[in-house]
């Protein structure tokens, strides 16, 4: 599928209504059950196509709205994952929490999202991104007492995830993005098997496929760590190379109102660059300008055709309006930049 220029997208999730999920929240827990439930998802699926069809968004997410978390609510529906006695651990090198645990083969006993995506189809004529946790990530966010190898973990998962891509695909999804925080932690594991394992959740997959890497959630100890990366954030500089040189399509970073200096996206040549352009880790509801400034800096190193205005990452733990108003800025920032180039006062 051909994109319009300059085509704006989100990174995942939005905020679930208050009568779904409490607010403002990572993994708070449904307020509904059962049919209730199951009807209650497909009407937030139903606002979140509203709210980012009227912000002018051209790639939509459903927000994952059907799911509590971006990497258990995928994980939950597999065999082989114990959710009830939970183990505490350090993940990405951040914080704790109480994740399951891996106490057999972990298998897919049937599709997670094939329905949820056929729904999502089913409401807009427009393009939709479908978003799935990556590999690494998905085993950094659990404890595993059987495969005793991270990488032997991973690809179990990949293997997992390349059943679900390649049927999201066949239900119209035209992206499919692996959501891959942990890249910007573990440098080693990427070079050694991260980008193996990302390129087997990806294959044989004819939609186009997105990483998404960034420096986390708006939520408290996500903040705290970045304090401590000094002035210049190059984490991206260990791992952009090795993506340039994959076969994944499209990259999505961390930019907006952070410390990652704005010309290591050049590290991504031929690859389409989402370019976080949203601060999710603030209530302050950017203006267009300030969206179209950071698309204006990233044209000075990726193509025009190639670069996707988006936020930096998901925006679950923010208030619904504030998520709103981002979506609208950012919609309307792209139009900016995009009448700009148009008339030729944009040099890119």
């Amino acid at each position: 599928m051909k994109f319009p220029l300059l085509a704006t997208t989100l990174a995942g999730s939005l905020p679930k209504p208050a009568w779904l999920a409490e607010p403002e929240k990572l993994w708070a827990p449904w307020k509904l059950e059962g049919r209730a439930l199951d009807e209650g998802k497909r009407d937030a699926v139903r606002l979140a196509v509203c709210m980012e069809e009227k912000a002018g968004i051209d790639i939509l997410s459903e927000g994952e709205q059907t799911r509590r978390h971006f990497v258990n609510g995928y994980m939950e529906k597999l065999e082989g994952i114990d959710f009830k006695n939970l183990k505490t651990v350090h993940i990405r090198n951040r914080y704790d929490a109480d994740v399951p645990r891996v106490v057999a083969p972990v298998s897919r006993p049937r599709p997670v999202h094939s329905e949820d995506a056929k729904f999502f189809r089913s409401l807009t004529t427009k393009p939709l991104k479908f978003t799935l946790p990556g590999p690494m990530t998905m085993v950094d966010t659990l404890y595993d007492e059987y495969y005793g190898s991270r990488e032997k973990l991973a690809m179990a998962f990949a293997e997992i995830l390349n059943q679900e891509a390649l049927e999201l695909c066949a239900a119209g999804i035209d992206v499919i993005q692996f959501d891959e925080p942990a890249f910007n932690v573990y440098f080693d594991e990427v070079r050694e098997w991260g980008i193996a394992a990302l390129e087997r959740a990806r294959r044989g997959v004819k939609c186009k496929t997105a990483v998404h890497i960034c420096y986390g959630y708006g939520i408290e100890a996500n903040n705290q760590w970045k304090k401590t990366l000094g002035d210049q954030w190059r984490q991206y500089e260990n791992t952009f190379p090795l993506l340039a040189a994959s076969s994944i399509d499209q990259v999505s970073l961390e930019c907006a109102n952070s410390h990652v200096p704005i010309e290591l996206i050049g590290l991504l040549q031929g690859k389409d660059v989402l370019v976080g352009c949203i601060d999710v880790a603030s209530d302050r509801v950017e203006t267009p300008e300030d969206v179209a400034r950071v698309i204006r800096a990233a044209l000075k190193y990726v193509p025009q055709d190639r670069l996707f205005p988006c936020t930096n990452c998901g925006m679950v733990p923010l208030a619904r309006d504030v998520a709103a108003g981002k979506l609208a800025a950012l919609g309307a920032g792209a139009a900016l930049v995009r009448k700009e180039l148009v008339q030729g006062s944009v040099t890119a």
